[in-house]
């Protein structure tokens, strides 16, 4: 049963972040990676990692794409005409994918994939990472929260359109 959870969360994932990059409309291809992290968050809770899994829906899936949305809707992308790929790009992805595959074929081939560790290892490992979360590396978590919340209103008043008033002399 954990197998067939695992490959159901796995193709979610793989499909939803495909999803994602060859999807045109931003908004679809935001909530498309929702979708691809809750599929990520599944694996996490397999692998009894429920405090990454929670996080990463909170985080994640809660306020990164949620910033995301806000920031798509607010620069209305459809107003900007898209430009067709060039040859240069198309060549480019087919290299970067191509090699992909070799490196992927390569760790197959040579049997260097390994297995999951158990998950006493994880147990321990994630309280380790829970206490050094909320401890002490909890003022560089609220800093980067901090800078986000900066960026995301120096791109609100920047994507604001402000009209030219001209002197009346």
């Amino acid at each position: 049963m954990a197998n067939l959870l695992f490959y159901l969360f796995a193709a979610l994932t793989v499909g939803f972040a495909l999803a994602v990059v060859f999807n045109k409309n931003t908004v679809n291809a935001a909530l498309c990676l929702l979708l691809s992290l809750i599929g990520v968050a599944g694996i996490f809770a397999l692998l009894d990692a429920l405090l990454l899994s929670v996080l990463l829906i909170l985080v994640y899936a809660g306020a990164v794409v949620a910033l995301f949305l806000f920031i798509v809707m607010l620069l209305n992308p459809q107003a900007v005409p898209q430009k067709p790929y060039k040859k240069i790009s198309m060549a480019a992805g087919a290299i970067a994918a191509a090699l992909l595959g070799l490196g992927i074929w390569s760790l197959v081939a040579h049997g260097q994939l390994s297995t999951a560790p158990a998950t006493a290892d994880f147990e321990a490992g994630l309280k380790d990472y829970g206490a050094k979360l909320f401890t002490t590396y909890l003022l560089p978590v609220e800093v980067v929260g901090f800078l986000l919340l900066v960026a995301m209103l120096g791109v609100i008043v920047l994507s604001k359109k402000f009209e030219v008033q001209e002197d009346g002399k």
